[in-house]
């Protein structure tokens, strides 16, 4: 998913990025002897911290249970870590010292939608796969209608989640009209915004009013007195938890009671803390994953096991892009690139942390289900299970 600074952002290393096309085929040695070195290119330091730290122990987890069940055909995989520091020119630094110093044959991240962006063009002139574990806007994988050969996702994309939060405000909360408040400086924002309008007003519904903010931004009291003036049934805000959790409990204090709606940028215990608990009744969320669902029991018992905590969804997130990675390593039969990529490509109905995978090989996006959550009391209640549309 997730953060994701305006696409152009991208272009604009693109000159750095195809400084990598020189090390095309680098990568060629990295299965030799009993070890396949696998990169991981995270957003360890920097605003997006929470995301990418979350995530690098899930894939972690992954990792050491193949390990620990003997490998890939005997050989152990080995994970070269580096930090995008949640930057798009570090994105492209990292991966392009992963792919000619480090000479891994795939890599794991990063989190975010900007970031794997970047990423995409060294990756692709290098054709080394990668899988990006929560960048959840389309053009992570495809551009210009064209999938990106070498570039896959584990988690679903921005258009099923303004889809599934329109049809849950139309049919479950019964909403008749409702106010967009988009960061403008984000692309995963901007694209959730424009498909939940569609959806909502397809469905009958009416979008009264569109506001817009900064990340960073402290203050928004101005814009969400606008807000409370439209009296909408439901305000859909799909942010990141800094700011969630700073608009939820400003937009309480000023007497808005409407339901709110976000998506899977509201996932972190920090938009309690921020909003408090008693602010975050009234509101729901998309997501990939949820504790309670028996499903993830054997992950989350093996997560809270390794590391002495409970897995939140980046975690999931992470040990699915994981999972998936071993499964293809195992399936290549190789530790090709090539052969790596086409295993990613024809995933089928594995079973993963948040559900079962099965890879659209027209998009490389998976096919699996979203949650919907609701605040209750400072408690994640589970409110239903949808799936994508056919």
């Amino acid at each position: 998913m997730f953060f994701s600074k305006k696409l152009r952002l991208a272009s604009a290393f693109l000159g750095v990025a195809m400084l990598g096309s020189v090390f095309a085929g680098c990568g060629s040695d990295a299965g030799s002897g009993d070890t396949i070195k696998v990169g991981a290119n995270i957003e360890m330091t920097g605003n997006q911290a929470n995301y990418g730290k979350a995530g690098l122990e899930g894939l972690k987890l992954a990792i050491k249970e193949a390990n620990d069940a003997g490998g890939i055909n005997g050989k152990q995989i080995t994970l070269v870590e580096a930090d995008t520091k949640s930057e798009a020119a570090e994105a492209v630094n990292a991966a392009t010292k992963l792919i000619s110093d480090d000479k891994v044959k795939v890599i794991v991240g990063p989190a975010v939608t900007a970031n794997v962006i970047a990423e995409s063009q060294v990756a692709t002139d290098n054709k080394v796969p990668v899988i990006g574990f929560a960048a959840t806007n389309p053009d992570v994988t495809v551009e210009n209608g064209q999938v990106k050969p070498f570039i896959f996702r584990s988690c679903f994309i921005d258009p099923q989640q303004g889809t599934v939060m329109a049809q849950f405000a139309t049919q479950e909360l019964k909403a008749k009209t409702a106010v967009l408040y988009i960061d403008s400086s984000s692309d995963y924002s901007k694209s959730l915004g424009k498909v939940f309008k569609e959806t909502f007003e397809a469905a009958g519904g009416k979008v009264v009013m569109e506001e817009a903010f900064l990340a960073k931004d402290q203050d928004f009291k101005a814009a969400l007195t606008k807000i409370k003036g439209a009296n909408a049934d439901v305000i859909f805000v799909p942010a990141y938890y800094e700011e969630v959790g700073k608009i939820v409990k400003q937009a309480r204090e000023i007497g808005i009671t409407s339901a709110m709606l976000g998506t899977d940028g509201w996932d972190d215990p920090k938009v309690a803390d921020i909003a408090g608990a008693a602010a975050l009744n009234n509101t729901f969320f998309s997501t990939h994953y949820f504790a309670e669902d028996p499903g993830a029991k054997s992950f989350i018992d093996a997560f809270s096991k390794e590391y002495g905590h409970a897995p939140n969804v980046f975690a999931a997130l992470g040990y699915d892009a994981g999972k998936l990675l071993v499964d293809a390593l195992k399936r290549a039969g190789s530790d090709d690139p090539e052969a790596i990529r086409k295993a990613l490509e024809e995933t089928k109905d594995l079973q993963v942390a948040t559900a079962k995978i099965t890879m659209d090989s027209a998009t490389h996006n998976p096919i699996k289900d979203a949650i919907i959550i609701q605040n209750v009391d400072g408690k994640y209640v589970f409110k239903g299970r949808i799936a994508p549309s056919k």
